[in-house]
């Protein structure tokens, strides 16, 4: 039975909007007026979201991250419990409070009621519902075991989404540090430097090298600083434009997996989702060659995803996950000896899953070093820079002082 958005008259005159099921428009209206409600506008769900279609993209997802994995929790302990999938869903509509998301929710309960199983109920909503999220689903529902597989998606989206939050806390200070320092700097060259240096061109006296130099960076930045802005914007854009070439994006991940730091930090954030997702989908049920697939998709390395899809073919042909994996140096090694382990003891989704938690720790703390090896060189960096524009204006006045004695 299909979902309605409606907009109709109450008996006060009011406009009211809201979401019912019915089989078709005219049974809808006639709820509606069942109701003491004169419909104006009848949609059903699914032909709305194909109308808008073209706009998605412009739009935020109904779903973020956080809410996602909190949604999925309630889902999964209300299954556990024994709730209909239906009922289920019902529960979860009329608590939820944005319109978007009552929505979505309502176009998923009515699929489901229709007769269409879960996972294919999801695929109506592609862009909230990854390929990986609609595969777990669709093992833990021909397994007879949802409420256990919707449990551990959670745990797998929860976990995710710490270690970005973490990573992303721990570069915040830096940024934040640098573009307050460059603030700082661009003030006072523009002004500070010019304002105190105009007050000695009278005396006639030649000024320091140091203070003629910071009077010609002032200058410039003063004529240029907007077109060096505008320069910068536009390479900026390019360059994001560029990365959306399958070969620039390719040679620029296969780069950035060599930059010292940060290139450790990207194989471990992507060798730690690799292993989870992968340890997730095993665990599931899920074929390990559509489990390397799926887990392949998520890394946001592409240079790293195309290892990935190599070693799936390696396994394809009939060699061992972690001789495949192996095989590929820019995995770290933890990863390939998990597997081994897991395949030798039989027991490879918790292997998967134990090496995903142990990158992901790792990132962390290298996440951290890295963090707080930054903070003081960056205050040392500013102070450096501070210092040398003080010089460039005390320098006149030590010079002017001499001079008068």
């Amino acid at each position: 039975m299909p979902a309605y958005k409606y907009e109709a008259l109450n008996a006060a005159g009011r406009t009211q909007t809201g979401l019912l099921e019915a089989d078709n428009p005219r049974a809808a209206r006639s709820q509606l007026r069942e109701m003491q409600l004169t419909p104006l506008a009848v949609e059903v769900v699914a032909q709305q979201q194909a109308q808008t279609g073209g706009l998605s993209l412009l739009q935020p997802r109904v779903f973020g991250a956080a809410t996602l994995a909190v949604w999925t929790r309630q889902l999964a302990g209300l299954v556990g419990s024994g709730l209909p999938l239906e009922r289920a869903l019902t529960a979860l509509t009329e608590e939820c409070e944005q319109p978007r998301q009552q929505q979505l929710l309502a176009q998923l309960k009515a699929e489901v009621n229709g007769g269409a199983p879960f996972a294919r109920a999801l695929a109506t909503a592609p862009r909230e519902f990854d390929e990986v999220y609609r595969g777990v689903v669709a093992a833990g529902e021909s397994s007879g075991a949802l409420g256990l597989v919707l449990e551990r998606l959670a745990d797998d989206l929860e976990e995710r989404q710490l270690l970005r939050a973490k990573l992303i806390g721990a570069m915040a200070y830096p940024a934040v540090v640098s573009l307050v320092a460059l603030v700082i700097v661009i003030f006072l060259v523009t002004y500070v430097v010019p304002q105190v240096a105009q007050a000695f061109t009278s005396t006639r006296k030649q000024l320091p090298g140091l203070t003629v130099f910071m009077l010609a960076l002032s200058d410039f930045v003063r004529h240029w600083g907007w077109l060096l802005l505008a320069a910068s914007v536009a390479g900026v854009t390019a360059f994001v434009l560029a990365l959306r070439g399958a070969a620039f994006r390719l040679r620029f991940d296969r780069f950035w997996l060599t930059v010292p730091l940060f290139g450790r930090l990207a194989r471990g954030y992507n060798a730690a989702r690799f292993a989870a997702t992968l340890g997730m989908l095993a665990g599931a049920g899920v074929p390990i060659l559509k489990a390397l697939q799926s887990a392949a998709e998520t890394l946001s390395n592409t240079q790293l995803r195309a290892d990935a899809l190599e070693a799936l073919v390696q396994v394809r042909e009939g060699a061992p996950l972690g001789s495949a994996l192996a095989s590929k140096k820019r995995f770290p090694g933890l990863l390939a000896m998990f597997a081994r382990l897991g395949e030798q003891t039989g027991q490879l989704p918790e292997m998967l899953s134990r090496a995903g938690r142990q990158l992901s720790g790792e990132v962390q703390r290298r996440a951290m070093a890295l963090a707080t090896l930054l903070e003081p060189l960056l205050i040392v960096g500013m102070g450096l820079v501070v210092m040398l524009i003080v010089m460039s204006v005390l320098q006149p006045i030590i010079q002017l002082q001499s001079f008068v004695k």
